[in-house]
């Protein structure tokens, strides 16, 4: 079983591949309600980042716009630098082809990705922050209002760099960022950090409160051209 899933897996890399090399993406409409032409599945893994779930790559549900593509991937390799012993993990991000993405709101084309909080053990060591089956991929963990969750502890810093890499690579690539979500409370404690200043400058963080808590991860909004919808 296990090597037929390996071959399976081998056969979607070497598709997804094929597709990136052809095609730039094309969205239309909003995150909330559009879709997408040629879009780029993230790496299921790099140096410092993985993908939260290898199912949910299997299933296709790490999509992106290519331009999105492009900031998401040069981050992290801008990290390699600047934070050399941090593990990152990327979320859910929408379908090849956008359009409906439950149990999200938006994602819809392409433009929208959910990243993981970077997380301390208790040694304070960067790992990765356990997403599976078990906590729904990562999306039913609950962090208190200090940030932590049983042995696990956000590292903040960590977050703060990760952002400012986006941003840094969004500048590259020619994009803008429409607005970050995170718990309002978090957001309190990421401000504190060395680069808080920064980061409240850099980006609009959203004030309302989500429908879901947004603890365990946070959620970015690009802006890309996009066609009108219909």
């Amino acid at each position: 079983m296990k090597k037929i899933l390996s071959a399976v897996f081998l056969l979607y890399l070497i598709f997804t591949s094929s597709v990136i090399a052809e095609r730039e993406s094309t969205c239309y409409g909003t995150p909330d309600k559009g879709r997408l032409e040629y879009g780029w599945p993230l790496p299921k893994l790099g140096k410092n980042f993985q993908a939260y779930s290898t199912i949910g790559v299997l299933a296709g549900r790490n999509y992106v716009h290519s331009k999105v593509y492009d900031v998401v991937v040069d981050a992290y390799k801008i990290l390699e630098k600047t934070a050399p012993r941090k593990i990152y993990i990327y979320g859910e991000t929408g379908w090849a082809k956008g359009g409906t993405f439950r149990p999200h709101k938006t994602h819809q084309n392409g433009t929208s990705v959910d990243f993981f909080v970077p997380v301390l053990n208790s040694e304070r060591v960067s790992v990765p922050l356990p997403t599976g089956p078990q906590n729904k991929f990562g999306y039913a963990i609950e962090f208190d209002s200090k940030g932590r969750y049983g042995n696990y502890s956000i590292d903040f810093e960590a977050m703060a760099d990760h952002l400012l890499a986006i941003k840094q690579s969004a500048n590259m690539h020619g994009i803008k960022i429409r607005r970050v979500i995170f718990d309002n409370e978090l957001q309190k404690l990421l401000f504190k950090t060395s680069r808080g200043a920064e980061l409240q400058t850099a980006f609009t963080f959203s004030k309302k409160k989500p429908w879901v808590r947004h603890d365990e991860h946070y959620h970015i909004d690009f802006i890309v051209p996009c066609k009108g919808f219909s």
